[in-house]
């Protein structure tokens, strides 16, 4: 991934785009906060925990909407918790797993190079990417109880409904006391950076509140924050999952072609919800591809409009160009030829890939590959005509596939139809 080349700033009320985005849930003072992201220059800063070696596809609302405050001239502080994700935000059910210090450390790196498309990190509002185990590491447990516990209520930190939730449970006082990092580090970076905003996803109000607070009463501000909507979905289903787990923003983790189809195949109910979250798109666009989708359901141009958009800025134009022609030559649009190795097995496996070691006929390999029930079937597609080997009809029942056949050496395409697709690897 490499560093994002961003537009021109905007020049509309960015506060106005960020409330009809649904972007602003929660805030501190409306006026104030309307003043100082309609001003230019403010420094501002949101937090990724490095629990897991990638973010996924959960963190594009915080990364997309910090591109959006750079648009608008304001300067990000990416803060990746080397320290806080050593710890972790209370979750309502259970204690989380405290993973080893040289484990979230690579996971900091990881996550640092994912952040890179997002932003830029040269100009006048140069992206500065911050690490609060520079600050919290130093720090003994004295100078802690001291200097940043003896400001925090511990009746208002009961008070947090994460924690409320885990009272009668229990809470170790590790979790217990991460309130009290993510508050610190907003006061940390408004005393060296002169940070003047923080902004979450709004089950962070009580941490980030508790940050605006802390900054207060060690006489300093006055800073801002606000939070956006958590992610949702029309059906209930948590966003950013699918049958084989979270989407994440790696590539090794999950494809780019992978990638894409999570974005095809959204809702209609939740499309326009998600490319106002998501799009950097005008408002009169957005609504264009809202009314078309709205009168041509079928065509999902709003979701291969967001597909296209997010693919490139996540994985780049290459690999976006890639995706696009793997998913027109799957379907006989294309040349399977032009496919890299990568490209085309990503694509396979999401539509289902079948392993062999050997060479079975076209109506064996149908049926194996799960596009017909049985053996009867697979012959009766054949001699209908509807049967394809690498987008090349089969017109032989007994047809079988030779080496030369294998696409990269080792995979075969096999389509029933015009929609239906699956791949075969062959070992070596």
């Amino acid at each position: 991934m490499t560093e994002s080349s961003l537009p021109p700033p905007r020049r509309d009320s960015l506060t106005d785009d960020l409330r009809w985005r649904g972007l602003i849930q929660d805030s501190t003072d409306p006026d104030e906060l309307r003043g100082l992201l309609d001003g230019s220059g403010a420094a501002f800063y949101v937090g990724f925990d490095p629990t897991a070696p990638s973010l996924h596809a959960g963190h594009l609302m915080q990364v997309t909407t910090a591109r959006r405050l750079q648009l608008a001239g304001h300067r990000p502080l990416l803060l990746v918790g080397g320290a806080t994700g050593q710890i972790g935000d209370p979750k309502e059910s259970a204690e989380r797993t405290l993973n080893a210090p040289e484990v979230v450390a690579g996971w900091v790196s990881r996550i640092r190079d994912q952040l890179a498309p997002f932003v830029s990190y040269s100009g006048d509002n140069a992206a500065e990417l911050v690490n609060n185990l520079d600050w919290t590491g130093e720090m003994s447990v004295v100078e802690f109880l001291r200097d940043v516990g003896k400001h925090f209520p511990v009746n208002k930190m009961l008070a947090r409904e994460v924690v409320r939730a885990r009272l009668e449970s229990g809470i170790s006082f590790t979790e217990f006391s991460y309130q009290l990092l993510q508050a610190n580090d907003f006061f940390e970076l408004h005393r060296r950076h002169g940070c003047q905003l923080q902004f979450g996803g709004s089950d962070q109000w009580g941490n980030i509140t508790a940050g605006v607070d802390y900054v207060r009463r060690r006489g300093l501000g006055p800073v801002q924050a606000f939070t956006t909507p958590l992610v949702t979905r029309s059906d209930g289903t948590k966003f950013g999952k699918t049958e084989g787990g979270a989407v994440w923003l790696d590539p090794e983790m999950t494809s780019p072609y992978a990638f894409y189809q999570f974005w095809i195949n959204v809702d209609d109910r939740d499309i326009g919800r998600y490319l106002r979250y998501f799009s950097f798109r005008s408002r009169e666009e957005l609504e264009a591809l809202e009314k078309e989708s709205a009168e041509r359901p079928a065509g999902r141009a709003a979701q291969r409009a967001l597909a296209e958009e997010l693919t490139t800025l996540v994985h780049g134009e290459r690999e976006m160009a890639q995706v696009v022609a793997a998913s027109q030559a799957l379907f006989g649009r294309g040349s399977l030829a032009d496919l890299t190795p990568v490209t085309l097995r990503a694509a396979l496996a999401e539509a289902g890939l079948v392993r062999l070691d050997h060479l079975p006929d076209v109506a064996t390999l149908l049926k194996e590959s799960g596009l017909v029930p049985s053996m009867k079937e697979a012959r009766r597609v054949i001699t209908e005509g509807g049967a394809y080997l690498n987008n090349e009809r089969v017109t032989a029942v007994d047809a079988v596939p030779t080496a030369q056949d294998l696409l990269h050496g080792r995979y075969l395409v096999l389509r029933r139809g015009k929609r239906s697709f699956a791949g075969v690897e062959v070992a070596s």
